[in-house]
């Protein structure tokens, strides 16, 4: 989403030199991992996810077996960008944490602060700045020991984006700063130019609206290739905004027409279409910020449609690859069974010749058959444990399903539920505005017909059908909740549904009409009285349910 899109700066394909080693032999295969590793990296920056997945994976298998701790890390962590760019945001963390406890183990501090800058970017995508500020500053301060300033560059860059982020923007101006010198040092061109949108961005939150517009403007003009489309959209936003704060509605709705020149994707058109229903409220242009509210809810089912086609797309790659490990699987099944024949006849000659020439060795001879049977029990023991594998592997991707569809159907419900409290809130305030008004106030039927429909809003009817529609999503989970605490109230029950679906406590605020400190306290009413310890979230206790 543009306008709400982080410039984070992800080291997304990594390329690492190769260590020279004595043996020739083994220095051609550790070539060859990598050749395959290379071709993974081409296949995912064209974004052929599953043909780069399965070269990766193969690289991955060959490099674990012998323990190639550098190959390991590069083919791990490329697995993990191929599932960022399917927006496979939970699949990317685990193989980014598995690279980085690799890297921690056996690698130089460098390879740590790559891999924790990749899981900062991950967090900043969920909106999760808490967690991606640690991250960044884990990779900021390693790059500081190590004086590697072109990183440290880009990690300020990436910390004062979070402060931005976070409407902080006096320490968001020391990073952006900070990063701008060490950029200029090693004469980085390009990221001193996001550096410069990021410090538009942090004049116009500290109030500077000439200044950021006037930045925002230079820029837009040096860019001028179709590779910083994205760029260019985001300027014209900023300058929209600056526009807005300025209360001069009819430069900014100009100048968001201009970003529909561009023809921006779905996402950047939902966001556009809010900016546009906010400055029409503003104008108290009540009909055409209601019509463009609509859109953005048309543009929001459209949004999760294309969510659930890439849930799908990530499943079947996801079982493709399962095929692929499947297909490892049977060729080491068919070498071990060549390998048994191979041992089985050697055995028989060696037995034969035993008997033949040395009967008085006939001992020795048990033994040796003793071992084989060992050797086989042994064999027998591996492909047990291989098909237990298989059939947890299975079991995990039934699940992820599972999960998939309800995480779907709770999008759908928190957009229909913040879609509900808008619609409501915006009727409420053209209500409020027609009764302060006296030709209208002293019209006894339209009084009557606004009191009808302050009566209708202020009915739960609507808050009953989303009960009904989060059962059918979440089958049994209010019943179990009343079960364990039956002291709950019903708007308890209400606030707690509306954090199960993963809401924020400002959209939980706004759905409910409510402040969002008054959000917060009864948040923490509710973990009291439900007696959660205070190093458990709401959210985490409650998902266990």
């Amino acid at each position: 989403m543009l306008a709400k899109k982080l410039r984070f700066f992800n080291v997304g394909v990594l390329l690492i030199a190769l260590v020279a080693i004595s043996s020739k032999a083994i220095s051609q295969t550790r070539s060859q991992c990598d050749t395959i590793i290379e071709k993974g990296i081409d296949a995912l920056w064209k974004k052929e996810h599953a043909k780069s997945l399965e070269l990766l994976t193969q690289a991955r298998t060959k490099a674990e077996k012998n323990h190639w701790h550098k190959e390991l890390y590069k083919a791990t962590i490329n697995i993990g960008s191929n599932y960022y760019a399917m927006h496979d945001y939970g699949e990317a963390l685990n193989y980014y944490m598995e690279g980085y406890k690799n890297a921690v183990k056996n690698l130089e501090p460098k390879y740590e602060m790559l891999v924790l800058n990749n899981i900062a970017v991950l967090y900043s995508e969920e909106k999760n700045y808490d967690k991606a500020k640690m991250y960044f500053e884990k990779a900021y301060n390693t790059a500081k020991e190590i004086k590697d300033y072109k990183n440290l560059g880009l990690y300020a860059l990436n910390l004062g984006n979070v402060a931005n982020q976070t409407n902080d923007p006096v320490k968001a101006r020391k990073y952006i700063l900070e990063g701008i010198g060490y950029l200029k040092d090693n004469k980085e061109t390009h990221f001193l130019m996001q550096a410069n949108i990021s410090l538009a961005e942090n004049d116009l939150l500290l109030g500077k609206t000439v200044q950021a517009r006037s930045e925002a403007q230079d820029i837009y003009k040096q860019l001028d290739k179709p590779e910083f489309k994205n760029d260019r959209m985001w300027l014209l936003v900023l300058i929209a905004k600056t526009y807005t704060k300025e209360q001069n509605y009819n430069e900014a709705i100009t100048t968001v027409q201009k970003v529909f020149n561009l023809n921006p994707d779905v996402e950047t058109k939902a966001d556009l279409y809010r900016l546009l229903s906010k400055i029409y409220y503003k104008q108290q242009s009540y009909e055409t910020a209601i019509r463009y509210k609509d859109l953005v809810i048309t543009l929001d089912s459209t949004l999760t449609k294309i969510r659930n086609t890439r849930i799908f797309e990530n499943s079947k790659v996801k079982f493709e690859i399962l095929n692929y490990q499947n297909q490892i699987a049977h060729n080491q099944e068919k070498i071990s069974a060549e390998r048994k024949i191979f041992l089985s006849v050697l055995l028989i000659v060696i037995a034969i010749v035993i008997i033949v020439i040395l009967m008085l060795r006939q001992k020795k001879a048990i033994a040796e058959k003793n071992q084989h049977i060992a050797v086989l029990q042994l064999e027998k023991e591996k492909s047990d444990k291989l098909l237990l594998e298989k059939q947890i592997t299975a079991s995990r991707f039934e699940k992820e399903q599972l999960q998939g569809e309800v995480e779907s159907g709770n999008r759908k419900l928190s957009s229909k539920a913040l879609y509900l409290s808008s619609r409501n809130e915006l009727i409420e305030d053209i209500l409020e505005y027609l009764s302060k008004k006296p030709k209208f106030s002293k019209d006894p039927v339209l009084s009557t017909h606004i009191q009808s429909l302050k009566n209708h809003l202020r009915s739960d009817n609507e808050w009953e059908d989303f009960i009904a529609h989060f059962e059918n999503v979440n089958q049994g989970f209010l019943m179990r909740l009343k079960e364990l605490h039956p002291g709950l109230s019903a708007n308890d029950t209400r606030f707690i549904a509306y954090v199960y679906m993963n809401l924020s406590t400002k959209e939980i605020a706004y759905i409910l009409n409510i402040t969002l400190v008054a959000a917060r306290k009864r948040k923490e009413r509710i973990t009291a009285k439900m007696e959660i310890p205070k190093d458990v979230e709401l959210f985490d206790y409650i998902s266990s349910i």
